[in-house]
């Protein structure tokens, strides 16, 4: 979409933005357009449930120099959460904290353990919640990562899609509350993976079949410590881990560098 195109939001995003954000005109807010591509949009007027705004891709009009971009664009490989169902209502719970927290993809699957439904049964409104509930969360905390969520799959289906996004140096962790891991977090991470992979288990954590099943496929077992976590706790808990040393990766690694030399 070019510089000064005026684009028009109704709906949720206008009660976002003008209700919540409170934004009024002349103001400027960030936007991914439909092709993906990020932009910055000035607001003209909001009326009668319309936002009329135009594309703006002078960065610089809305506050960012250089070197403000430059302290966050840190490059950091997809991160993928495997989550098995859980009971009730605490999907929503972990799809919100997943999307705000920067999670490439979610890929719920039902496990041995998850208390519901096949996949082929009753998650159609579910489905659309979770779309809506990601879009929301992102909203709310800026991520600039376009979390995706699939259709829930069974665990036999989960290993399948993951043999087809799979690479050489795609890095698959199992949460595991049983401390069978062969190494560190830091550890695994060491090897600059192009994506990671985190499979969580529900209620009850996964059976020793699953257990053998995805570490026979590739996957890594870790546990942080010999606290049990709930699973809605553990979803957040290991990702939060896994991007914070991510994140951090160039200060270890410039450590690690000067341990060697000297």
């Amino acid at each position: 979409m070019p510089d000064g195109d005026t684009v028009r939001l109704e709906g949720r995003d206008y009660h976002y933005l003008v209700n919540v954000r409170r934004l009024a005109s002349g103001e400027f807010f960030p936007a991914v357009l439909p092709n993906g591509e990020e932009t910055l949009i000035q607001m003209l007027s909001a009326e009668r449930g319309v936002l009329t705004g135009k594309v703006s891709k002078d960065r610089a009009s809305f506050g960012f120099t250089q070197k403000h971009e430059g302290s966050f664009s840190i490059s950091l490989p997809p991160i993928i959460l495997f989550q098995a169902l859980p009971k009730a209502g605490k999907m929503d719970l972990i799809v919100r904290q997943a999307a705000e927290g920067g999670i490439a993809e979610i890929v719920p699957f039902v496990s041995e353990f998850s208390v519901g439904g096949s996949p082929a049964k009753e998650f159609g409104q579910k489905f659309t919640r979770w779309q809506r509930i990601i879009k929301e969360a992102r909203q709310q905390s800026g991520s600039k990562t376009a979390t995706s969520i699939c259709l829930p799959k069974t665990t036999n289906e989960l290993i399948e899609y993951w043999k087809k996004i799979k690479k050489s140096d795609t890095l698959g962790l199992l949460f595991h509350h049983q401390g069978i891991e062969q190494e560190s977090l830091h550890g695994y991470l060491n090897n600059n993976p192009n994506a990671v992979t985190l499979a969580v288990g529900p209620e009850g954590g996964f059976s020793n079949t699953e257990v053998c099943l995805f570490i026979e496929n590739g996957f890594k077992p870790f546990t942080i410590g010999d606290t049990v976590l709930r699973t809605e706790t553990a979803a957040l808990y290991f990702a939060a881990a896994v991007k914070i040393l991510l994140l951090e990766r160039d200060s270890w690694e410039l450590k690690q560098t000067k341990e060697s030399a000297g």
